[in-house]
């Protein structure tokens, strides 16, 4: 298997000079002091479609032949790789389907058919939507452009690497989301070239580690099935090229948590103002779940950006309960005059935040004048949440949870 070289690598650098971004890298105080050393982001999410997608796709539809342009093209993605295609197809003058799953977040879909392309949503999840663009490529004669799993597609990933070397020349770690494998097999490949000492670090969601298994086996390996919110890393199965890429030149694949994709999405929002789907902070999501793990300076790719705005809200209230910003308490109180008042003033004397409250007399195990509160408390991390709870017991109230 013959694999990309850094000529094809920057051929395609040089192809998208006026297409894509330069974008920006920023260092991550917070993050470096976790690891002792620098931490850099390398800022896709705000590349033209709101991810790195575009620098494949638009690399792998301008090497079309005039025949293959003129036969249009086919996608399916559950919606950066669509919104990509669709913006090359519009530049280069190319007519686009892209078939998507049916529940493909709203945003996704609009903004790929505001690129130009026709859209289909076909299917529960991305293997039978699959099914479906494969076999309208097939009908149509149009020419399928696969979202990772191209030579073109990888060097037009990997320029995103040679960015990096120019941008941070010192770094020593590359931290990369991986779905399918696109665009860590095109940083491996570049780094490989120019710099063969940087370890290059696949990141992939726990529920959707299709590599870790495949490079036990020594070829890919599709899982039964996959849960993840990194809906731009859920991959069931790496394809053969990308494969040959990172088993050769990926120095470790790491998984995390969906608890630390949250936190991940959480700490882009607040520290460094910067919107993050949840795949696209996989690499984040790295630092925060393996500290001190990887050679500084490190870089780590934030790969997309593209995340619905209902689908955000869920991920901050999951990402602070997960970083302890959350507590739930069940106390009895005795059924007085003023006693529910009396607690809500001491909460607030702790600093902690109410966001709802129950009041019940039926609660089972109560006594004749007691009552049961619900509290919901917004903390100011692990060690408050720890302090209001102990402060609340220590003050006459009995905490059942």
């Amino acid at each position: 298997m013959d694999l990309v070289s850094i000529d094809r690598i920057e051929a395609a650098r040089d192809a998208l000079s006026d297409v894509v971004r330069r974008t920006p890298m920023e260092h991550a105080r917070d993050l470096a002091r976790l690891h002792n050393g620098d931490v850099f982001l390398k800022c896709e999410n705000l590349q033209r479609t709101g991810s790195f997608k575009l620098r494949g796709a638009h690399t792998r539809l301008n090497a079309l032949s005039a025949e293959e342009r003129e036969r249009g093209v086919v996608a399916v993605s559950a919606g950066n790789h669509a919104q990509g295609v669709a913006l090359a197809a519009s530049l280069i003058g190319i007519r686009a389907t892209v078939f998507m799953p049916e529940r493909a977040p709203l945003p996704k879909v609009a903004a790929t058919r505001g690129y130009g392309a026709e859209v289909h949503l076909v299917g529960e999840g991305l293997a039978e939507t699959f099914t479906a663009a494969t076999a309208f490529a097939e009908r149509e004669g149009s020419v399928f452009i696969h979202p990772f799993d191209h030579p073109d597609i990888i060097a037009g990933q990997g320029t995103a690497g040679l960015e990096i070397l120019d941008q941070v020349p010192e770094a020593a770690t590359i931290l990369v989301p991986t779905g399918g494998g696109g665009l860590v097999a095109g940083v491996a490949a570049a780094m490989a070239a120019r710099k063969p000492d940087v370890e290059v670090v696949g990141v992939q969601a726990s529920g959707a580690a299709a590599y870790p298994p495949s490079l036990a086996a020594g070829h890919p390996v599709a899982l039964d099935s996959t849960y993840t919110m990194a809906d731009g890393i859920a991959v069931s199965r790496p394809g053969a090229l990308t494969f040959g890429h990172v088993s050769s030149m990926v120095s470790d694949i790491v998984t995390v948590s969906e608890e630390s994709l949250s936190r991940a999405v959480l700490l882009c929002l607040e520290r460094r103002k910067l919107v993050v789907e949840p795949a696209g902070a996989a690499a984040v999501a790295a630092l925060l779940e393996h500290p001190r793990a990887f050679p500084t300076p490190i870089v780590a790719i934030l790969s997309g950006g593209n995340v619905d705005p209902l689908l955000l809200l869920r991920i901050i209230r999951h990402g602070m309960t997960a970083g302890g910003r959350y507590l739930s308490l069940r106390l009895r109180v005795r059924d007085r005059p003023g006693s529910l008042g009396a607690l809500l003033t001491r909460v607030g004397e702790l600093g902690a935040n109410v966001l709802d409250v129950e009041h019940s007399r039926t609660a089972g195990a109560l006594e004749l004048d007691e009552v049961e509160v619900s509290l919901n408390l917004e903390t100011r991390g692990p060690e408050h949440r720890a302090e209001v709870a102990a402060e609340l017991q220590s003050s006459g109230y009995t905490v059942i949870s």
